[in-house]
């Protein structure tokens, strides 16, 4: 899977990290910045992951922050973007089972290593089984938001 990666100086080093990692599951890693851990604003970033992942609607995005919210609430700015924020396996999950959430925000701050990797995993691995409810609610979201 084609995945759009971006953070701020505070998600670099666990961009790094997940770069690496979904690289070796075999996933294609698109990264959209930063390359440092100097200080940086993190909405274009993120926005340029997100419009490469509304551009791809067969790719996702991952965004980075100390905490996820900031690139999160930045990648939803996008016209087709429906960003979540994940703290654990489950809300990953949720997101892209309930929501089709095609970008997830998480917090470097917030994580240690190995409940990066995994949460960020679920996120990647979990399938939109297109139930009509579902569909439904993202239908309405999507009418708002083109108003």
């Amino acid at each position: 899977m084609k995945i759009h990666i971006a953070s701020d100086h505070a998600g670099f080093l666990a961009k790094q990290i997940l770069v690496e990692h979904l690289s070796l599951l075999g996933h294609e890693l698109i990264d959209h910045g930063t390359n440092s851990e100097a200080s940086a604003d993190y909405p274009a970033f993120c926005i340029a992951a997100a419009t490469a992942v509304a551009a791809d609607p067969s790719s996702i995005g991952i965004v980075l922050g100390g905490s996820g919210n900031g690139e999160q609430i930045a990648a939803n700015k996008v016209k087709g973007i429906r960003a979540a924020l994940a703290w654990s396996v489950e809300t990953a999950q949720l997101a892209r089972e309930h929501n089709n959430a095609n970008v997830v925000g998480i917090g470097a701050r917030m994580h240690d290593e190995s409940a990066l990797k995994t949460i960020a995993t679920a996120f990647v691995e979990t399938k939109f089984p297109a139930d009509e409810r579902h569909l439904r609610r993202i239908g309405q979201i999507s009418e708002y938001e083109s108003n």
